[in-house]
């Protein structure tokens, strides 16, 4: 079963040491705006991309709200991938986003 952080806590961890964090929104929304070193892997592609991921690395996973990012979080439990999502999604992000 994979793990959830709230974004209050991922926003600490992140911004004192940036980690492996995955966008699972469509390319036009990361295109918008997402946090900062976030590398975006759209969740309607993922199945075909996940083999992308190192199965030794922990990734946090986040979308806009949350609802995709639990799903692409569950999918790649199931794929053997480390993985903690980020409750809130890029819409709870204290900070700026990058565009």
């Amino acid at each position: 079963m994979y793990k959830s952080i709230s974004m209050s806590e991922f926003s600490e961890k992140h911004t004192a040491n940036p980690v492996n964090l995955v966008d699972v929104r469509e390319k036009d929304e990361y295109a918008n705006g997402h946090v900062p070193g976030a590398v975006n892997m759209p969740l309607s592609e993922l199945a075909g991309s996940f083999d992308q991921l190192d199965k030794d690395t922990e990734y946090h996973i986040i979308c806009h709200s949350g609802a995709r990012s639990a799903k692409a979080s569950q999918f790649l439990d199931q794929q053997g991938l480390d993985v903690v999502n980020v409750e809130g999604g890029t819409m709870s992000w204290p900070n700026e986003l990058e565009k």
